[in-house]
């Protein structure tokens, strides 16, 4: 039995070359502040719909036009969900989080089990739909963007589905990662959000593409991530990817990752279907498995539960969330 498939076991049982100036652009994008009085002065709707702040232009074409939108996060509807959000810190989903966090955190500080390379580039999928890896993944960014020295990165890969759009109140035909790596003369500061949430900035899916997977795949998403990776190692950049058994983009993502969180669902997912899954993510890769939907929780109440460690051999971590 090889160390991913005793991984898995012990958590069911215990439960185009852009790349200097996308990458420039990338950087400053992340260290420009968030406007907030012009934030203030253009609130969100109640459908959570993006704020823009004053002055920003329409949307219609990504090319050719610097966005100043704010998004101004529906925390209140998140929170509903059962998700982390900045102003209940000490909720037990974001406890939970805290714990899922540390080891990559640890990783991207050099001060993990093994050396990763470019271990900011953190990639969140599943084996099938319906496990919760949008949910985690929403969760994960938020928690780490909670961290004082961390500014994060939240990038809808999941261009066929794009269903963290719809969580995070941003409307589905909006321009994102797949306009950037198509259309010439995009620049990431024309597709990048900034939240209401400071520290944490969303790269919407875009819009939908035939030829997504061969931009996925293309030399210039290739060195574009390297080289954010390796510029800007204090930024950790979190990739919300498709499932893997159900489109090929995800396979591809996770060639460019340092880290992924592969998601499972309790009493769900067919343990069968999670090795298949992982055979296509490569022994060698840095993997957590995230344990959710967990039904037993310390109060008996049924909800989300997790349960993580590395298939590597890091050491196991359980909490739940009810």
């Amino acid at each position: 039995m090889s160390i991913i498939e005793k991984a898995i076991e012990k958590l069911h049982v215990d439960q185009t070359d852009k790349r200097g100036e996308l990458a420039e652009e990338f950087g400053r994008s992340l260290d420009s502040d968030v406007d907030a009085s012009a934030a203030a002065q253009a609130p969100a709707d109640q459908q959570g719909q993006p704020a823009a702040s004053a002055g920003s232009e329409p949307t219609g074409s990504a090319a050719g036009k610097r966005n100043k939108t704010v998004v101004e996060l529906p925390l209140g509807y998140l929170k509903s969900l059962g998700m982390v959000t900045p102003d209940d810190p000490r909720s037990r989903v974001a406890e939970e989080n805290r714990i899922i966090k540390r080891p990559l955190l640890m990783n991207i500080a050099g001060k993990g089990a093994t050396k990763v390379d470019n271990p900011n580039l953190i990639m969140v999928t599943s084996a099938q739909p319906g496990e919760g890896k949008t949910f985690s993944a929403i969760n994960l960014a938020i928690s780490i963007a909670m961290e004082q020295d961390k500014t994060v990165l939240f990038v809808d890969a999941d261009v066929a589905k794009a269903s963290a759009a719809a969580l995070l109140g941003i409307p589905d035909d909006y321009p994102g990662l797949i306009d950037l790596l198509m259309e010439k003369g995009t620049r990431i500061s024309d597709v990048l959000l900034h939240t209401s949430i400071p520290n944490l900035r969303i790269l919407p899916a875009g819009h939908a593409h035939e030829r997504s997977t061969e931009l996925l795949a293309s030399e210039g998403m290739q060195r574009l991530m390297i080289e954010l990776a390796q510029r800007y190692p204090d930024r950790v950049i979190i990739f919300d990817s498709p499932p893997i058994l159900f489109t090929t983009e995800a396979g591809v993502l996770a060639n460019l990752m340092g880290q992924i969180v592969f998601v499972v669902a309790e009493k769900q997912t067919p343990q069968s279907k999670v090795v298949e899954a992982l055979s296509h993510l490569g022994e060698e890769k840095v993997i957590g498995l995230l344990l959710n939907k967990s039904t037993n929780t310390r109060n008996g109440a049924g909800g989300y539960g997790y349960g993580y460690g590395y298939g590597y051999g890091y050491g196991r971590n359980r909490t739940e969330n009810g």
